[in-house]
């Protein structure tokens, strides 16, 4: 049975603490069940909360198909940006796409580089449902996120949240360091499986995860990292990531008060399990829309091109379909920030023909230029950016019009003139966007 166990508070090296940091005491440390491998019953509501969102979610995965291909990196930016703010890490994804290209850049925006890897490393390696997940595979996942860190479990008490640096005043403390070991095996069990409703599944392990706490930081963006591990597994999602954290990041609190219901006595699961179901159908519509906007923005994108190169009486108006321009148009989705050097290296052509074409992308207003200090670091895709954030922004109300219902956290809506003439003024969720 779960239970909450006596330990003592009395830090040795006590320097740098405040007062009330420095104070003795006993806390109560959280030791949560095991879960072995078989899923929990629920009440009716809970039920048909998670079949639900899996029928939504096969849906949506249905919908985006074969342009899950290069939306995949555009929607893990999405729920790795937004599982880094619910740390309280900002940073918007044009920011991030700079980042990630050049491997240098503000602190927050390579945190979130890391989480990036980090996802696509727990569905690229962990969702071989032919292979059992191991305590070292959760390690390895941690570490790419937190690579900073010594490598491994926690071997001391750790806790969340309260003010100040003592487990006196937290505002949970997770199991002892000395059980950490044993529950993580057990974690690592469960999330092997693939049997029952895949959503329940992945919604237990996150929070199991979260409850055992196991490493000394970066617990949260692991925890939903391997949301992605159990859907994929269960193949609910063959062509597509959904990314469920956009929409807790739109709702800290009630994500907290989730999982605090969860540790309680007795367990509010079923709360936890319909925040998450309702969670993850609210993802996959903005995934869809999001989808959807990209395919159109291509489509306008191409035609602005061409338009460009009548004006201009180039010939032929419309490239060859293997020209270095139009090898760069087809994949600004998953490739939104280039240096000549970026598309040299990916499309195999010489540095000189990857300039060319940037710079006559850029002269048809289709690429911006990011400077540094007056100097060109590298060419932007500014709307196909833009809609990341903007998909971020309704994630964070709940889905659905941004315009009159504003996320009180989240990145800004891009400038109007990014889609003035790419989507239509009654677009369901850009119209904040496009100042209407």
């Amino acid at each position: 049975m779960a239970e909450y166990v006596e330990r003592l508070w009395h830090p040795e090296d006590a320097g740098g603490l405040s007062r009330k940091d420095r104070e003795p005491g006993r806390y109560l440390a959280y030791v949560p069940d095991e879960l072995g491998d078989r899923l929990p019953t629920l009440g009716v509501e809970a039920q048909g909360a998670v079949e639900d969102a899996l029928a939504v979610l096969a849906r949506a995965d249905e919908r985006i198909g074969s342009r899950g291909r290069y939306l995949n990196h555009l929607l893990i930016r999405s729920e790795s940006i937004s599982s880094s703010w619910i740390e309280g890490n900002r940073v918007s994804p044009k920011r991030l796409a700079i980042a990630e290209l050049l491997h240098e850049g503000p602190r927050e925006a390579l945190d979130v580089v890391a989480n990036v890897r980090a996802t696509e490393a727990a569905i690229a390696e962990l969702a071989d449902r032919g292979r059992a997940i191991t305590v070292e595979d959760i390690v390895d996942l941690q570490h790419v996120i937190e690579p900073r860190l010594t490598r491994g479990l926690r071997e001391e008490q750790n806790w969340v949240g309260g003010p100040g640096w003592s487990p006196l005043r937290a505002a949970f403390v997770p199991p002892p360091e000395s059980e950490v070991v044993r529950l993580v095996a057990d974690l690592a069990r469960f999330t092997t499986e693939t049997s029952g409703n895949p959503v329940l599944r992945a919604a237990i392990v996150h929070a199991q995860f979260e409850t055992i706490h196991p490493f000394i930081d970066g617990n949260g963006r692991t925890g939903r990292a391997l949301i992605h591990t159990v859907l994929r597994r269960a193949d609910a999602l063959r062509n597509t990531l959904i990314p469920i954290s956009t929409v807790f990041a739109g709702d800290t609190d009630s994500y907290i008060a989730g999982l605090n219901g969860y540790r309680a006595d007795p367990p509010r699961l079923d709360e936890w399990v319909i925040g998450f179901a309702q969670a993850a159908e609210r993802s996959a519509g903005n995934a869809v829309q999001l989808s959807e906007d990209i395919a159109a923005l291509d489509a306008q994108v191409g035609e602005e091109f061409v338009r460009f190169r009548r004006a201009r009486g180039l010939s032929p108006a419309i490239p060859r379909r293997d020209a270095v321009v139009l090898r760069i148009l087809d994949t600004l989705a998953s490739d939104p920030v280039l240096t000549a050097e970026s598309v040299s290296a990916r499309l195999q052509v010489s540095p000189a023909a990857a300039h060319r074409a940037l710079t006559e992308l850029a002269e048809a207003g289709i690429l911006g230029r990011a400077k540094e200090k007056g100097r060109l670091i590298c060419w932007t895709a500014d709307r196909h950016l833009a809609l990341v954030a903007l998909t971020e922004r309704s994630n964070r109300v709940g889905g659905g019009d941004t315009r009159d219902r504003k996320p009180r956290l989240g990145p800004a809506a891009p400038h109007r003139s990014a889609f003035s003439s790419t989507l239509r003024p009654d677009h369901p969720i850009r119209r904040d966007a496009m100042g209407l």
